[in-house]
């Protein structure tokens, strides 16, 4: 015979030094639905193909290993390869493309703009990546393309299509390394060619040829100093624009993932 069961269970006592939740916070992105971005997908591709065919262009009317070498051609094939992931992201909905990596794009395709047409726009030589001076036909398409479309464009997309904010001036320093490591590249590379051979140094500022390494290392400071000027400038615009891509979600949270 079993005795009956009670109907009233008393609580049983809390176990000492049992597991104790702690908070979590929960990023926007995990409560606010993906949004899908066709037309920024479609934008940041056709900058893309603009960076491409400009590239294009000066590798058929010159030496590509030259027409390689330039700052001006790795910035352009960097922001191609960078804004064709952007669209793919911006087309599948995921989340945008780290702010380290598209914020050292934008400075160097700045670069590349600012530097041709404040300083060798109005040189003695005029300024031709593939021997032909001065550049005319698809030369001069490809000019316009690489220092002025392309770098215009990829500001357009910065201001237009990306939330604010993103930059942090902590990334400012590592992003000047690679201009650093291409001042490097530049000067071994006019040590193993021949004096005399035309294209020796690739930039007229950069010649030391022509000016004493003393005068092109100064020129490099004052070109570094505006360079780190700029990224900063860049971030103090970064955190003080509007959000071009602000929308109310469906949920009632205003928060909502960039479109990158």
């Amino acid at each position: 015979m079993t005795a009956p069961i009670p109907r009233d269970i008393p609580d049983l006592p809390a176990l000492p030094g049992g597991p104790v939740l702690m908070p979590s916070h929960v990023p926007a992105s995990a409560v606010v639905a993906p949004v899908h971005h066709p037309l920024a997908a479609a934008y940041r591709l056709l900058v893309a193909l603009m960076a491409v065919a400009g590239v294009t262009i000066d590798l058929l009317l010159g030496s590509p290993v030259h027409v390689l070498s330039y700052f001006t051609i790795q910035s352009n094939l960097l922001l191609a390869l960078v804004f064709t992931l952007a669209a793919r992201r911006a087309w599948t909905a995921r989340r945008p493309l780290p702010s380290a990596l598209t914020g050292a794009t934008l400075l160097y395709i700045t670069i590349s703009g600012l530097v041709y047409h404040l300083l060798l726009t109005g040189a003695p030589t005029p300024f031709s990546m593939t021997g032909t001076a001065p550049p005319t036909g698809w030369q001069w398409i490809s000019n316009q393309l690489l220092h002025t479309a392309v770098p215009a464009a990829a500001l357009l997309d910065w201001l237009f299509l990306t939330a604010p904010g993103r930059l942090h001036l902590r990334q400012a320093p590592t992003w000047l390394l690679y201009p650093l490591a291409y001042l490097a590249f530049s000067l071994g590379r006019g040590e193993l060619i021949l004096p005399g051979t035309p294209g020796r140094y690739l930039y007229p500022f950069l010649d030391v040829g022509l000016h004493s390494y003393k005068s092109v290392l100064g020129n490099a400071l004052l070109l570094g100093l505006a360079f780190y000027g700029l990224a900063v400038l860049m971030v103090a615009l970064d955190h003080a624009r509007p959000n071009p891509v602000r929308h109310r979600a469906k949920t009632g949270f205003r928060l909502q993932p960039p479109v990158g």
